[in-house]
């Protein structure tokens, strides 16, 4: 206890003489210093958030970037571009360019280069665009220790079709969902893309799978079988699902072709056996969905004459709505699957321009 007291008494009497010694500092003006950092000697920019395009043509995604007027030239400067997967879980590399050293990679071999117009341009041209070029591009400028990054998007005039094989609804996994929209000359749609087609009229009640392997589907008109009769309308979104195991409908997109649809006029109707060959005998092949999906859209395409396609499918494009060939709504028609013995319908075809 007498331990105690004392070590107190002599703490005590160590803070007076620490008052005592810096009491002085009261009479000074104390002030405050903020230590700041140059600014950023490396700035990353794009005018244009979004480019739009379509599937064979090109298109420019801006970068610029400026560097510290003080600091001299970089010839190992970096410029690389990379595009986002549809997930964000990974980034597809494009194009790098150091100095006098460029390099395009993969399906981007040969179809990209530096736009470089000035020394301060980093805007990449993408030539002969596929369908699987639409997305997020990312810039990236890296100048020693500084660098900077933008991101643009690619987006594509085009059409978001519902699909399901002949086989019936709900029996596609994902990546039977992948094949079935490469099959109809289109690629599994976007989230952005099915919600574009939503503000522009799309309905169906079926859910499907989205590129990003979420499971969703479009509702303008609410109803008792499709998310209930009281709900708001939107996209219903079932979220990610297991894409080897889960199985759904899927949501195809397709853009511009490069080539000739037409409905083949000849007498008589054909199975598809006979269909096939009419084309190829026309210097064609049977046309696919997505490129029946495109002519419709894009082109305005419209005939009342239900026709072979290549998966089997029958079905016709309304652009003009009218009795008996659609008579409340522009839409490409869908007479089901029908048996290809059967003798009774015409057909379209594709010829590509190549």
């Amino acid at each position: 206890m007498n331990a105690l007291l004392l070590f107190a008494l002599f703490s005590l009497s160590i803070a007076q003489n620490f008052d005592e010694a810096y009491s002085d500092l009261e009479s000074y003006n104390l002030r405050t210093i903020y230590i700041t950092e140059n600014g950023p000697k490396l700035t990353v920019m794009t005018d244009q958030a979004k480019v739009i395009s379509r599937r064979g043509g090109n298109a420019t995604l801006p970068c610029r970037f400026q560097r510290d007027p003080t600091t001299g030239p970089n010839p190992k400067l970096r410029i690389k571009w990379t595009k986002l997967t549809s997930d964000y879980l990974r980034e597809v590399d494009v194009f790098v360019a150091m100095g006098y050293h460029k390099r395009s990679y993969g399906k981007f071999h040969g179809r990209v280069h530096l736009q470089g117009d000035g020394d301060n341009d980093a805007s990449l041209v993408i030539n002969e665009i596929t369908l699987e070029d639409y997305g997020r591009y990312k810039c990236e400028v890296i100048d020693g220790l500084e660098d900077g990054t933008v991101v643009v998007s690619l987006d594509l005039q085009g059409v978001v079709f519902p699909y399901f094989p002949r086989f019936g609804r709900y029996n596609m996994n994902f990546h039977d969902a992948e094949k079935a929209c490469v099959d109809q000359d289109a690629v599994v749609a976007s989230f952005d893309q099915l919600y574009d087609a939503w503000r522009g009229g799309m309905d169906w009640c079926n859910a499907g799978w989205l590129s990003d392997g979420s499971v969703q589907y479009p509702i303008t008109k609410p109803r008792e079988p499709c998310g209930g009769r009281n709900t708001v309308p939107g996209v219903r979104n079932y979220g990610k699902r297991d894409k080897d195991k889960h199985r759904y409908d899927v949501f195809c997109f397709t853009s511009n072709y490069n080539g000739r649809f037409y409905y083949l006029v000849r007498p008589g109707k054909l199975t598809y056996d006979e269909a096939v060959q009419a084309c190829q005998r026309d210097g064609a092949e049977i046309a696919k969905v997505g490129q029946m999906y495109a002519a419709w859209k894009l082109l305005g395409f419209d005939r009342c004459d239900a026709g072979w396609l290549a998966d089997g499918s029958v079905r016709y494009p309304i652009s003009r709505p009218r009795r008996r060939c659609s008579p409340d709504e522009a839409a490409v028609r869908f007479s089901g699957f029908p048996d290809r013995k059967h003798k009774l319908y015409g057909v379209y075809c594709f010829k590509g321009n190549n």
